[in-house]
């Protein structure tokens, strides 16, 4: 089957799915796509793995503002986390809101510190409620489609999502954050991390980014998919952004290839006569 479901397949559920969408969704039940219809697809699978699609699977247990926290505040820090706290710039206007602000306090409450948690899921091409909705219709006899020869087969987009959503992220909100030296942590998928650029790691004292890896792992005991922490990642903010808005580049002759074979077909039509009309005249 190529879509991991709310149950996705005979006796294998997705724990981690109730939890979060209790954590974070206004409501207790999923609204994800439609609050009135929800597409309930937290993941899809891809190669054989899991791949998270959508930002609220990664909020199982708060293990993200855990490991996040423990990159930004020493040991024993009395620390909150705020969800969706929006960041202005200079003049005042958005730069967008920042997922999760972990927020260090006194004891008497009063603000000390802080850091910003962005997560980051992978973005879909191609269509995941038609399969969702036709196996919803008949679990059962449905646990064992193939939906892998449709036109539409749905894929994770990892591309888009570094270059659309990640980049753009790290370029205005992180902007900001770097100019005032707070720490800054990306939660995001072990797959949709290994299609990254390398990226030049540092010690954990001289980091500024903590990029917080994870993975869907299935409990042989209980057969639940669960929210597993695979590794952390440190790097330099800069370091970051070049290697990932940077394009990797390509052999220009190639691309001059390709330009001759566009011209040579214009060169094969007939020219495009037009009278024009003599825009002085009455």
């Amino acid at each position: 089957m190529g879509i991991y479901l709310l149950i996705s397949a005979p006796g294998q559920i997705d724990s981690g799915i109730e939890n979060s969408v209790r954590s974070i969704n206004k409501v207790p039940n999923c609204t994800k796509d439609k609050a009135k219809d929800p597409l309930g697809v937290c993941s899809i699978n891809f190669q054989g793995k899991p791949v998270i699609t959508c930002p609220v699977r990664f909020r199982e247990d708060w293990l993200i503002t855990e490991g996040a926290a423990d990159f930004f505040f020493p040991k024993d820090t009395s620390w909150s986390s705020l969800t969706e706290v929006r960041l202005r710039d200079y003049y005042g206007k958005s730069a967008g809101n920042i997922d999760v602000v972990l927020v260090a306090y006194d004891n008497q409450g009063k603000v000390c510190d802080f850091g910003s948690l962005e997560i980051q899921a992978v973005y879909i091409s191609g269509n995941v409620r038609d399969p969702f909705k036709y196996y919803m219709s008949d679990c059962e006899a449905n646990a064992e489609m193939d939906w892998t020869s449709e036109s539409k087969y749905p894929r994770p987009d990892f591309l888009s999502s570094s270059r659309k959503r990640l980049v753009p992220q790290l370029l205005f909100k992180g902007e900001i954050l770097h100019q005032w030296k707070k720490k800054m942590a990306v939660a995001l998928d072990r797959s949709f991390f290994e299609t990254l650029p390398e990226l030049k790691e540092v010690n954990r004292d001289e980091a500024e980014i903590a990029w917080l890896v994870y993975d869907l792992e299935l409990n042989s005991k209980n057969t639940c998919y669960t929210l597993v922490h695979n590794k952390t990642v440190y790097t330099k903010f800069m370091d970051s952004i070049n290697a990932i808005a940077r394009p990797r580049v390509g052999d220009m002759s190639k691309f001059m290839s390709y330009l001759q074979i566009k011209v040579d077909k214009k060169l094969e039509l007939p020219p495009l006569n037009e009278t024009i009309e003599n825009p002085f005249e009455d």
